[in-house]
């Protein structure tokens, strides 16, 4: 697979804005958020980030990659789960330092590690003066442990 360079972002606000190069904005440490949905029916499924040699991969396979912070290393979704995302659309927003990927989700339709469809299953409220987590999707579409080992 031939190595794919992105050129430097235009200090044009209207060529960031407008059709032509796909030039994206990385930030200090050379990464860029991606959002990801459900290609189908619009769930938000998880927010990562990407490096640019991720960003590439998953552009040029149609395989969602991303970079792992905590691990320091590229990773294609779903590789060891099975839960691969196929990309079904790509866009950038306005200045080009956001992606959103829109995926259909192959083997449990589950994305996050824990086993639910999504990452964001908990609720932020507020109880007591306190911000406390309620879990309002507990439904495991595989269990982590057969398939992680954890």
């Amino acid at each position: 697979m031939r190595e794919m360079i992105f050129n430097q972002p235009s200090d044009d606000k209207s060529e960031l804005e407008d059709a032509g190069d796909f030039t994206p904005r990385f930030d200090d440490r050379g990464l860029i958020t991606a959002i990801v949905t459900d290609a189908g029916d619009g769930d938000l499924l998880m927010v990562a980030h990407m490096n640019a040699q991720a960003l590439a991969l998953t552009i040029q396979t149609g395989i969602a990659h991303y970079f792992s912070r905590s691990r320091g290393k590229i990773w294609k979704k779903g590789e060891t789960s099975g839960n691969l995302q196929t990309v079904k659309e790509i866009r950038t927003d306005c200045d080009q330092d956001a992606i959103w990927l829109k995926v259909q989700v192959a083997g449990h339709d589950a994305t996050c590690h824990t086993g639910r469809r999504s990452c964001f299953y908990r609720t932020v409220t507020l109880e007591d003066g306190k911000p406390v987590l309620t879990i309002v999707d507990d439904d495991l579409h595989f269990d982590p442990k057969d398939i992680y080992g954890k």
